[in-house]
């Protein structure tokens, strides 16, 4: 390689949303707290469906007296979107992340909320009580897989009987021929939603080795090794996917 290759690599280089990273360095600290939102949701087909789906189906599983649970909350949206929602009942909701910014971010984004609470933490320190929904929405993906199951046995521990876990993922597809299929359509709708060549080849270099995105079926071994037997998916777009499963 020569030296203007391996200099180049080291180079923070504009991923969309004034959010710049270099070659598999993405990070979610610093400065990219400021477009962030902008960013996921342009990122994401359907990432404000997925809020207001998550929302809904915690009716289903939030009572008096919950614990509820947001793993990688980031900006909080979804943590303050939750507490408003349920803010009528005695219902606590805590918002979990490791980054500082996003953490701060958050914690002035639900400031009007009492019983939500925003926590900073890496998950795998973090000792989860026991709570009757957890959710990880697009944030076991940047878990390292190494480490993976821990976190799932650790959520399906401190779940309650009859608890749930919503989690949202990338999925890679079941094998070559599909994979490549998505990846294409992926592309496309990156750039439809105005995400130039340039920042596309930007933001896939800079997630080298940070997001690892696991197969519908290795989601779902994941949480079978954990203890979870009722598993369903309940949302599919393109290459991303949400599952629901009681324990």
């Amino acid at each position: 390689m020569s030296n203007s290759e391996s200099s180049s690599t080291k180079v923070d280089k504009v991923v969309g949303d004034a959010i710049a990273a270099a070659n598999a360095r993405w990070d979610f600290g610093g400065d990219v707290v400021k477009g962030f939102d902008s960013h996921i949701e342009r990122s994401v087909p359907g990432y404000r469906e997925v809020h207001e789906l998550i929302a809904s189906i915690s009716d289903f599983y939030v009572r008096d007296g919950s614990l509820v649970y947001e793993l990688g909350c980031s900006t909080g949206t979804l943590t303050a979107m939750l507490g408003e929602r349920h803010m009528d009942r005695d219902v606590t909701v805590i918002g979990v992340d490791r980054e500082p910014a996003m953490v701060t971010f958050a914690q002035q984004r639900s400031e009007h909320l009492p019983k939500v609470s925003i926590v900073e933490s890496d998950l795998l320190e973090y000792s989860l009580q026991p709570a009757s929904l957890t959710v990880a929405c697009f944030t076991m993906q940047f878990v390292q897989p190494a480490v993976r199951q821990q976190l799932f046995d650790r959520i399906y521990a401190s779940l309650e009987w009859g608890g749930a876990l919503l989690m949202f993922e990338k999925v890679r597809a079941p094998d070559a021929r599909f994979q490549d299929l998505m990846s294409s359509l992926y592309t496309d709708y990156k750039q439809d939603q105005g995400f130039t060549d340039a920042e596309i080849i930007a933001k896939s270099r800079s997630l080298k080795g940070v997001l690892e995105p696991f197969s519908t079926q290795g989601n779902l071994d994941l949480m079978s090794r954990a203890g979870f037997v009722d598993v369903m998916s309940v949302w599919k777009r393109l290459c991303f996917e949400g599952f629901l499963a009681v324990k």
